[in-house]
């Protein structure tokens, strides 16, 4: 079976630097995991030593689901050899290899897998907001002329592209990867494993501000997915982002901006609300169906990166008209209420430009926002959420917007910036996330709006404001 296996004993060894330590010779896998509960039969395991949790003592329950290639810690299997010994005599037919790292053996194994394909057209997506929707519209274009692979949802980390990169197979065209970060070099990292020939870049915005410290450090980290753009790479860069000369300077292939009035060929736009934007790309009429102008610019990066890769107006037109909405990104859910639910994640960035869409739609109904935590922000916290305090205040005062309801410890700064006449009547603060507040915003909603009205819910994924979704749309989630 060895030449079926994705890669061979002897591939594994050299690219992870390993040492087969325990196990019969026969030698195939299929399929990569670092979760346990998802291994089944023919997988490679990969546990992860995490700050609280070390994944080798989940190896029993990945062999028994089905694993046949394990990575071991040399410095586990040293400290208790017995341990994995035993593992191997009831299990012999699955083969453990030794590394000294084991999540630098799955990012370097992910390397060399990818390089097994090499006339795959490798594309890679970042930045601080953004990524996720305009992968996708990116994918729903791609695949109208390729045969494209792609990684769910934002499935971007230092383990999850390595683990979505042992998903290409030879039919596969090309491979888009949506990269993320969480800590310095984890950008640098991930584009080693891939090496994309296409990068682009939505923003540089201040999500991860707490983690990395500064917007310029922020921009230093994604200008990292150009490190292996030879000559022959292209840089899909925004034009109106105050970091695009120093994303420019780090290319050293062809440079492509993005953005409104880039392209003549795009004409007659027309900003439809809540749903979405029209626009016309040379003859060819588009509807973009997510609502806000910044979905219309990461729709503008799709479109560049696809008149790159020569795709026709009509493959072009016919991706983007189809394109629908992923769950808690610009959702729309129409009901009794038009809800608009993007809570998937919220940096200070994204946060104002979803309340600036909202404000801006042109509506004789009452909007509401539900603004919850932004995470991550570290000690710029307390400041960045007073500051969409002040920014929510001022378009109540306007009447842009008739109120709002904030949850979460974070959000207590925000609700200091509030006049004092709008407190307990048009701001509302909520310092927990449990089910109670859960039920008791619900209740608090059902009262401050009316058939018609726009909700905007807008959060960190940790906030889970989809429950107070769930409970005022009665829709499935």
């Amino acid at each position: 079976m060895s030449d079926k296996s994705l890669m061979t004993l002897d591939e594994v060894l050299d690219a992870v630097n390993g040492v087969h330590i325990l196990g019969a010779q026969d030698f195939y896998f299929d399929d990569v995991q670092t979760d346990s509960r998802n291994v089944k039969k023919n997988t490679l395991f990969v546990p992860l030593i995490g700050e609280f949790q070390d994944g080798h003592k989940y190896i029993p329950q990945a062999v028994k689901n089905g694993a046949s290639v394990v990575f071991v810690a040399k410095k586990n299997y040293e400290s208790d050899s017995k341990f994995f010994t035993d593992i191997s005599n009831e299990n012999p037919s699955v083969v453990f290899i030794a590394v000294d790292n084991t999540l630098y053996a799955l990012q370097n194994a992910a390397e060399a897998y990818v390089e097994k394909f090499p006339g795959l057209i490798k594309i890679a997506v970042t930045g601080s907001s953004g990524k996720t929707t305009t992968k996708e519209l990116i994918a729903d274009v791609l695949r109208q002329k390729y045969n494209l692979i792609s990684n769910e949802g934002n499935f971007n980390s230092e383990t999850g592209l390595p683990l979505s990169v042992f998903k290409i197979r030879a039919e596969h065209e090309a491979g888009l990867f949506e990269m993320g970060m969480n800590r310095r070099n984890e950008i640098a990292e991930i584009a080693k494993v891939l090496k994309p020939k296409y990068a682009v870049i939505t923003n540089i915005g201040t999500a991860h501000i707490g983690l990395l410290g500064s917007r310029q450090n922020i921009a230093e980290e994604k200008s990292n997915v150009f490190n292996y753009l030879g000559t022959d790479g292209v840089a899909v860069i925004p034009s109106q982002d105050d970091f695009c000369s120093f994303l420019k300077s780090k290319v050293k292939g062809k440079i492509l901006c993005y953005g409104k009035n880039e392209n003549p060929s795009i004409h007659d736009v027309t900003d439809l609300g809540i749903e979405g934007t029209s626009f016309y790309l040379n003859e060819e009429k588009i509807v973009l169906s997510v609502p806000g102008e910044y979905n219309f610019i990461n729709c503008l990066a799709a479109i560049t990166l696809a008149k790159e890769l020569n795709l026709s107006d009509e493959q072009i037109a016919c991706g983007i008209n189809n394109h629908k909405s992923m769950f808690g990104r610009s959702q729309v859910i129409k009901g009794e209420y038009t809800i608009v639910q993007d809570c998937y994640n919220a940096n200070p960035d994204s946060m104002i430009k979803s309340i600036e869409f909202i404000s801006s739609v042109s509506s004789t109904s009452k909007k509401v926002l539900v603004l919850a935590d932004m995470l991550e922000l570290g000690e710029d916290s307390e400041a960045e959420h007073e500051k969409i305090g002040s920014f929510v205040n001022d378009l109540i005062a306007k009447n842009k917007v008739f109120g709002v309801v904030l949850i979460g410890k974070e959000m207590e700064a925000a609700f200091g910036a509030f006049d004092k006449s709008f407190v307990n009547d048009r701001a509302y603060y909520f310092s927990n996330k449990d089910d109670e507040t859960v039920n008791a915003v619900t209740v608090l909603l059902k009262k401050l709006v009316s058939k018609g009205d726009i909700i905007l819910f807008k959060g960190s994924r940790g906030m889970a404001l989809e429950r107070i979704v769930k409970l005022l749309s009665e829709v499935k989630q």
